[in-house]
């Protein structure tokens, strides 16, 4: 059956008589002849759906590398924060003096020494998350992580101003670093 045509195998089954099968070749015929001379348009609905296909793939193809180009400069940016917690974090003190911070709606406490709880007072020092724990690391690096994932850090002091020349109340400081 692989020699006889389409048309002939229809006839073959009955499915069609002769008439019909002549008259479905002479339209074939005749709308070719009009799309050759330029007097009718040819169907292309099927190419059309085909382009309309194409541009639907490439749009979600361009959406899933734009997802997965996200997830990998997201884990850029946490191996940058990683990193520079590990490289900038403050030994760890095993001191009976504790720092109290707030996280979370919880306080928490740091073992520090008068050093360290005078910079962490006036924002030379900030707290961060890392790994489950909390390290201590200088204002330029918290900076740094804070515009990468703000989320890391814990406490971060504002700079303490120099007192103004006018202020009558110079002389009496502020104590902001108290025990509680």
């Amino acid at each position: 059956m692989a020699g006889i045509s389409l048309r002939d195998q229809l006839l073959k089954a009955g499915l069609v008589n002769e008439k019909q099968a002549k008259q479905a070749s002479k339209s074939k015929q005749k709308e070719q002849r009009l799309v050759h001379k330029g007097q009718a348009v040819a169907d292309d609905t099927s190419q059309r759906a085909a382009q309309e296909a194409m541009a639907e793939k490439a749009k979600r193809d361009q959406e899933l590398n734009r997802q997965q180009q996200e997830k990998i400069e997201q884990k850029a940016r946490a191996a940058q924060v990683k990193q520079l917690i590990e490289a900038t974090r403050l030994p760890k003190l095993t001191t009976e003096d504790y720092y109290n911070f707030v996280d979370d709606k919880k306080v928490k406490r740091l073992s520090v020494n008068a050093l360290m709880r005078s910079k962490l007072s006036n924002g030379s020092l900030a707290i961060v998350h890392h790994g489950g724990s909390y390290e201590v690391i200088p204002r330029e690096a918290a900076l740094k992580v804070q515009e990468r994932d703000p989320r890391r850090i814990v406490m971060l002091s504002a700079p303490t101003e120099e007192p103004d020349g006018d202020d009558p109340y110079a002389a009496y400081k502020i104590p902001d670093d108290l025990m509680w």
